[in-house]
C-alpha cells in the first residue's frame, strides 16, 4: 500500500508504524551521546556527577528501546503477563525523570553543595520517585489488564480501576519532573557568564523537556476524553511518539554540545595554531636545514608543541644576526603607514628575521651582532608567523622604510 493510502485509511495508525520503525533513531542518538560521554567517564570514573550523566544516558536509551511495540510485546510473550510491560517502562520512564532532577541540581549547584535545601531537595527526589516506582508495580498487580495493548494500553485502559491510577501516576510525575526541570534549565541559561556551547547545550535541553510537556499534554487529553466518552486515541498513538523522539534528540544533543563543542572547539583551534606557525617554520627549515620529523600518530597538541619548539630553537642563535636599526626603521615605516602598534611589531620582525635569515646564508660565517633578547619575540611567534603571510605587505614596509633615515624618529625598544 502506498503511503497516501495509508494516511487515508489511518492517519494515527500510519504514524504509530513509523514510530515503531523509528524509535531507533533517539536511541541511536544517545547512544552517540554515551559513546562521546564514555572515555572521559571512563578516565575520571570517580567522578560522581559523570557517572551520572552516563547513568541517565543509560536510562534514556533503555526507555527508547522497552518502549518500542516489538520489545513491548517479546516482553510480554517471555514473561508470560500480558501488559507487563507498561509498569516496567513506565518505571524507566519515572526513574529518567527523577534521574534528570537529581543531575540538574548536582549540576546547577555543585557536588561539593552541602546546604541543607540541597539535601532537602535531593533526598525529596529519591522518595518521591521511588515511591513512584513502587506504586505502579502495586497498581498493576491489583489491575485487572488480560488483553495485550502494544500501542494504545493508556486509552485502553483509561476507565479500569488501577490501571487508571496507574496511568494518572506516571503522567503526574512525569509532567512535575519536566516543569521542575524545565524551570531550572531556563534560570541557568539567563545567568551571565555561562560558557557559549555550555549555553547551547542547554537550550537544546531546556527544548527537549519543553517538548515532554507536549508529550503530557497529549496523553493527558486523550485519556480525559476516554472518561468522558470520546475518541482521541490518535493524540496518543499518533501525536505523543513523534514528540517523544523529537524530545529525546533535543535532550541527547543538549548532553552531547557542552562536551563535543568544547572538545572540537580546542582541537580546532590546534590545528589553526599549528597551520598558522607553516611559513615561519619554514622560514626557520631554511636555515636549519631539517624540520620536525613526521609523526602521523602524534596527537594534533604534540605536532604543535614540536613546531613551536623547533621555531624558537631556531630562533635564538638567529637573533645575533638580527639588526636593530633596521627593526626601528621597519617599525616606524609600519605606523607610518598606519599599522597598529601589534600589527607594526610582528611585520617589522618579519622583516628583522627574513634578512637576518639572508644574511646568515650568504654570510654563514659571519659573527653577527652580537646576544639580542628575544623574550617577547618567542612569545610571539604567531603574530610574527601570520605577518609573513602577506609579502605584499613586506615588500611595501621594505620600500617605505627604504625612503627613511637611518636614526629613528621616536625612540622605540627593539624587543618591547
Amino acid at each position: 500500500m502506498s503511503i497516501a493510502g495509508a494516511l487515508a485509511l489511518d492517519p494515527a495508525a500510519f504514524v504509530g508504524d513509523l514510530y515503531g520503525s523509528f524509535t531507533w533513531v533517539p536511541t541511536a542518538v544517545l547512544l552517540a551521546a554515551l559513546a562521546i560521554k564514555a572515555p572521559t567517564i571512563i578516565r575520571l570514573w570517580k567522578d560522581p556527577l559523570l557517572r551520572a550523566v552516563g547513568g541517565l544516558l543509560l536510562l534514556a536509551c533503555a526507555v527508547f528501546v522497552f518502549v518500542a511495540p516489538a520489545t513491548i510485546a517479546w516482553v510480554n510473550r517471555v514473561t508470560g503477563v500480558p501488559n507487563i510491560s507498561a509498569p516496567w517502562v513506565y518505571s524507566l520512564l519515572t526513574a529518567f525523570c527523577g534521574a534528570c532532577l537529581l543531575l540538574i541540581i548536582a549540576w546547577r549547584n555543585g557536588l561539593a553543595d552541602r546546604s541543607a535545601p540541597t539535601r532537602r531537595a535531593r533526598r525529596w527526589v529519591i522518595s518521591v520517585y521511588s515511591g513512584v516506582i513502587v506504586a505502579l508495580w502495586v497498581l498493576f498487580a491489583l489491575a485487572d489488564a488480560p488483553v495485550e495493548r502494544v500501542r494504545d494500553l493508556d486509552t485502553y485502559y483509561a476507565n479500569t480501576p488501577f490501571m487508571r491510577e496507574m496511568t494518572l501516576l506516571y503522567l503526574t510525575a512525569h509532567c512535575v519532573a519536566v516543569l521542575i526541570t524545565s524551570k531550572l534549565i531556563w534560570n541557568w541559561i539567563r545567568t551571565d557568564g555561562l560558557d557559549a556551547w555550555l549555553r547551547w547545550g542547554l537550550t537544546s535541553l531546556g527544548a527537549g523537556y519543553a517538548l515532554n510537556l507536549a508529550f503530557d499534554a497529549s496523553k493527558f487529553t486523550a485519556v480525559a476524553a476516554r472518561w468522558s466518552g470520546h475518541d482521541l486515541d490518535w493524540l496518543n498513538t499518533g501525536v505523543a511518539p513523534p514528540i517523544a523522539c523529537v524530545s529525546a534528540i533535543l535532550i541527547a544533543v543538549g548532553f552531547i554540545l557542552p562536551h563535543s563543542g568544547q572538545y572540537l572547539h580546542g582541537r580546532r583551534r590546534v590545528r589553526l595554531a599549528h597551520r598558522e606557525l607553516r611559513p615561519l617554520y619554514l622560514l626557520m627549515r631554511s636555515v636549519h636545514g631539517s624540520g620536525v620529523p613526521l609523526d602521523l600518530r602524534g596527537t594534533p597538541e604534540l605536532r604543535l608543541i614540536r613546531r613551536e619548539t623547533f621555531i624558537r630553537d631556531a630562533l635564538l642563535p638567529l637573533a645575533r644576526h638580527f639588526d636593530e636599526d633596521r627593526w626601528r626603521r621597519s617599525y616606524e615605516a609600519a605606523r607610518d603607514l598606519g599599522h597598529e602598534p601589534a600589527s607594526a611589531k610582528a611585520l617589522a620582525r618579519a622583516v628583522t628575521i627574513q634578512d637576518a635569515v639572508e644574511r646568515r646564508r650568504r654570510f654563514p660565517e659571519a659573527a653577527g651582532y652580537g646576544e639580542r633578547d628575544t623574550t617577547d619575540l618567542l612569545l610571539e611567534i604567531g603574530a610574527v608567523s601570520r605577518a609573513l603571510r602577506r609579502p605584499d605587505l613586506l615588500a611595501a614596509l621594505r620600500a617605505h622604510a627604504a625612503t627613511r633615515t637611518a636614526a629613528p624618529v621616536r625612540s622605540v625598544p627593539v624587543h618591547e
